[in-house]
């Protein structure tokens, strides 16, 4: 089935359990703007200054007017990749004044809560993330998300991503998206440099729970990480590995 015939949401979800936020609001059409991805990852490469060139003063003015006016209205723009299983990610805006930042959510209708997997501004947590996961929540090709690309889900995602183990071709994935859905002229080099720095919460190494069981919950070693092994109880963790696997 084509992208453009796959069945997108027509409206933003009315409430998200156990997160305090909206309204919300359905933005697709963001993410055909290259002044929307420039804003949307350059928290995650602020602290990378080879990233930082690749964004001339003039465009980086421009991108963050869009990020301050996403962040400041009365309605929260979110994004929504499908999982298997009926697992969705939550990409929404956080409009609280003084308090603005991009939050990655993990959620199924049968869940009293979303759980939390990432913050991008504010007080920064994550990766929640790793590169097998982040590359399977782009490429289901499952219908009912914000976009059906898997290049811009890609780009979507990448900020709730850390991976110290990530494979060499992550640099070409990387640079295919950014080719697809930005303007940047060396998306090669970009993605070298963001694959390197991989944000302010570093990039943590992953590992089964317990002492590497195929089964157990898959969490990491990054102290900011909601998945850090001892952030959150063992059932909680299984299911978030479960829901990130699902197919």
């Amino acid at each position: 089935m084509s992208h453009q015939h796959q069945q997108l949401p027509s409206a933003p979800p009315a409430a998200i359990p156990g997160y305090d936020g909206g309204p919300y609001r359905h933005r697709p059409e963001l993410l055909d703007d290259h002044l929307f991805w420039v804003g949307h990852l350059h928290n995650w490469c602020a602290d990378s200054e080879e990233a930082e060139e690749f964004v001339d003063e003039a465009e980086d003015l421009a991108a963050g007017r869009l990020q301050t006016g996403l962040l400041s209205g009365a309605e929260w723009p979110v994004f929504t990749v499908p999982l298997g299983g009926g697992h969705l990610l939550h990409v929404v805006y956080r409009a609280f004044a003084e308090d603005e930042g991009i939050d990655y959510l993990l959620h199924h209708p049968e869940w009293d809560a979303a759980e939390p997997l990432a913050a991008d501004e504010g007080s920064f947590s994550g990766p929640g993330l790793c590169w097998d996961e982040l590359v399977a929540a782009a490429d289901n090709g499952l219908p009912g998300g914000s976009t059906a690309d898997p290049h811009a889900r890609l780009l979507l995602l990448l900020p709730a991503f850390g991976d110290a183990d990530a494979p060499v071709g992550a640099v070409d994935r990387l640079a295919a998206a950014l080719r697809a859905r930005t303007r940047f002229a060396e998306p090669e080099r970009l993605a070298a440099a963001l694959l390197a720095a991989q944000g302010p919460c570093g990039a943590p190494r992953w590992h089964r729970m317990p002492d590497g069981a195929p089964n157990g919950a898959l969490v990491n070693d990054g102290k900011y990480s909601p998945r850090h092994a001892t952030a959150l109880p063992a059932a909680r963790q299984q299911r978030i590995t479960a829901a990130l696997a699902a197919r």
